[in-house]
């Protein structure tokens, strides 16, 4: 069984860039999301292993998203895919729990990686 990856971007480029590049990796991509709020719905509905967060989103963002998801599982995994020039908030989003993060953009391997080593492939076997 693939390892299920929830995305969550404001923007449907990055969305599918980000869908795309996990699913060649083998993850299996169960939602997609283009806020705060509707992230936080999804990982309820869908329980997915990662969860890919940008951080600034129009309405709710990501810290936001990230809060609601870790008070529901503290056990969640999200790396943050957010610009470099976010320090502050990709710093914020750290402390609240996320495991990692990346730059936009970023190199597909890159993602991967750090995909892949967020969650261990014993826990798509499942």
């Amino acid at each position: 069984m693939a390892k299920r990856v929830l995305v969550v971007d404001d923007s449907m480029l990055m969305r599918r860039m980000v869908s795309e590049t996990l699913t060649e990796a083998g993850w299996e991509v169960v939602g997609h999301a283009c806020n705060g709020e509707e992230a936080v719905e999804k990982y309820k509905e869908l329980k997915p292993d990662l969860v890919t967060l940008d951080i600034v989103m129009p309405g709710t963002d990501g810290i936001y998203a990230l809060k609601g998801i870790i008070e529901y599982d503290p056990d969640a995994k999200v790396i943050v895919v957010s610009a470099l020039n976010q320090t502050k908030l990709i710093s914020e989003a750290i402390r609240q729990g996320a495991q990692d993060f990346i730059a936009k953009p970023f190199l597909p391997e890159q993602l991967q990686e750090t995909a892949n080593n967020c969650v261990p492939d014993a826990v798509g076997a499942a």
